[in-house]
């Protein structure tokens, strides 16, 4: 038995213990070696470490700030409780163009990820001068739970929003607000036409919904059939689909309900207007941030139309306002900040992008950031990862040129590897708050040169960095944050990534708040806070998240 099993197992009997120094760590690295743990398992099968390894069905918490009070259509209250969409059967049935009997809730007190939209749209409407989106992508509540315990070194709570991470403490001066969704999806298992951007069954596959007599009422409800979650129960007529990151932020992004794969568009392909559009025709400066690289679903949603999520090249022109497959006679905009992941990614063919993929970057071609350069008379400042330079001086130095010189701001960065067919997105970040998680189910061990550590900017960075542009002037704005890896993280049923990503966030958040109270106030600004879904992350033990004390 490893010995930190046995720590594991003795903790249960006494607090007097020796513990690791690195404990979250070697917990995940046991587990992985072991294939169960005490602490925390991922899947609907107790006692095995790992028996699921992506999205489930969960209800979702969501954070607001700047929303107590503000209104019809901003105040959580529009939403919830008494005005929840799933306690009126007419409105899920528009919403999910299904027969929703199962998903109808007398006493539902939640909300569907539709809201998100109209929420943002309801700001932009009444004048909110900054209205900010925040997405930890696949961070349920039990992911939050597992990070805020470590940080605090303590079990503080067992449901509700909790305490440990900046925001589920900050108050936004009394304004503040917590209530959670449904997730759900349109419908899974859709084909398309990629080149011909055709939807071939818009009605086929299995339809969304979230019945909380079986998944519970909460968040932090205990599935009465675990099954139901990931859609795996015997009888059809009880299963609902889960959401994949592109339909869960086309719902949030544009207020419809999709199919899985679909980036801004509607059940059957038709591109629909985002907040972001809405907002930039109401004269807002909009912008992307992400930690992964920067046409994956989520920054793709806010901006992009395509039939696949999986076509980078053309909803990366998408969302910089080059012709794309969707857009090839009148391109979109572009936004005015686009900064996030996908440098270094090399392949010479991607069977996903269609008729037009270019051999060479994964997610952006040489032609279009070369169009898109200021230097070449394009509209972008670009900073980009580059040797011997510090990423996140090199980018806040690009966008104060931005600023000064009147134009947008592109930052391309990330880490490049041989074995993550996927890779292109920040280094990850540990639950101790360095860059050595632990490996994952997959058994695969990250490591991090000091160059990919110094030379890629944080997700606060880049948040700052896009602040700085999109304020100038002061205009209002519209933007969207992305702690990506916590997805990336919880897909790999890695413990020490998932805590440690929830951190970065967590410090982007605080980076906007601060912003916030500096530049702006409560009154003038909406900031959300959230995820696109859950994982199947079940937390066992959450007191064995804290090491033992240390043997006197």
């Amino acid at each position: 038995m490893p010995m930190l099993r046995a720590l594991l197992a003795a903790a249960l009997l006494t607090p007097a213990l020796s513990a690791s120094a690195d404990w979250i760590r070697d917990l995940q690295a046991d587990a992985v070696e072991t294939k169960s743990s005490p602490a925390a398992h991922w899947g609907p099968k107790p006692g095995q470490y790992s028996s699921w390894t992506t999205h489930s069905n969960r209800l979702i918490p969501v954070y607001t700030f700047g929303t107590l009070g503000a209104g019809e259509g901003i105040d959580l209250g529009s939403y919830t409780g008494a005005k929840s969409p799933y306690r009126d059967p007419a409105a899920l049935r528009r919403m999910y163009r299904a027969d929703q009997q199962l998903s109808v809730c007398d006493t539902a007190d939640y909300m569907d990820q539709t809201n998100i939209f109209d929420l943002q749209l309801a700001a932009v409407e009444a004048g909110k001068k900054n209205v900010i989106l925040v997405v930890f992508d696949g961070m349920d509540w039990q992911t939050t739970y597992a990070a805020a315990t470590h940080n605090l070194q303590k079990v503080a709570y067992r449901e509700g929003r909790g305490e440990g991470t900046h925001f589920q403490e900050y108050q936004a001066d009394g304004t503040t607000q917590f209530g959670w969704m449904v997730t759900s999806p349109g419908r899974d298992g859709i084909q398309v036409n990629v080149s011909k951007q055709k939807v071939h069954n818009p009605s086929g596959g299995l339809a969304g919904g979230y019945d909380p007599r079986v998944a519970g009422y909460h968040p932090w409800s205990v599935c009465r059939q675990p099954e139901y979650l990931i859609a795996e129960t015997a009888d059809r007529a009880a299963r609902h689909a889960y959401t994949d990151s592109a339909s869960s932020a086309t719902s949030m992004m544009c207020g419809v309900k999709t199919f899985n794969g679909a980036i801004g568009v509607t059940a059957e392909g038709r591109p629909a207007p985002s907040v972001a559009h809405i907002a930039q025709s109401h004269g807002y400066r909009v912008g992307v941030v992400t930690s992964v690289p920067i046409s994956h679903a989520t920054p793709a949603s806010a901006y992009g139309h395509n039939v696949s999520r999986g076509d980078y090249q053309d909803l990366t022109r998408d969302l910089l306002g080059r012709p794309s497959v969707s857009h090839p006679d009148q391109p979109l905009a572009g936004m005015d900040v686009v900064i996030g992941g996908g440098h270094g990614v090399e392949v010479l063919e991607d069977g996903d992008q269609g008729d037009n993929f270019v051999p060479g970057n994964k997610y952006l071609t040489f032609q279009d950031m070369k169009a898109i350069d200021e230097r070449n008379g394009g509209p972008y400042v670009v900073a980009q990862r580059t040797d011997g330079v510090l990423g996140g001086s090199g980018l806040a130095q690009a966008a104060h040129q931005a600023v000064e010189e009147g134009k947008r701001l592109f930052g391309y960065y990330g880490v490049a590897s041989d074995y993550d067919k996927d890779s292109g997105h920040l280094p990850y970040a540990s639950a101790d708050g360095a860059y050595d998680p632990a490996p994952g189910v997959d058994g695969v061990e990250m490591s991090y040169s000091k160059e990919d550590l110094a030379e890629n900017p944080t997700l606060a960075e880049m948040t700052s960095a896009a602040l700085t542009v999109l304020s100038a002037g002061d205009k209002p704005f519209w933007v969207l944050v992305e702690a990506g890896d916590v997805d990336w993280a919880n897909h790999s049923n890695n413990l020490d990534a998932s805590i440690g990503a929830v951190n970065c966030g967590d410090q982007a958040v605080r980076v906007i708040t601060d912003w916030v109270e500096k530049n702006s106030n409560w009154d003038e600004t909406v900031l959300i806070v959230t995820a696109d879904h859950g994982h199947y992350l079940v937390l066992d033990d959450p007191a064995l998240l804290i090491p033992p004390a240390e043997s006197e």
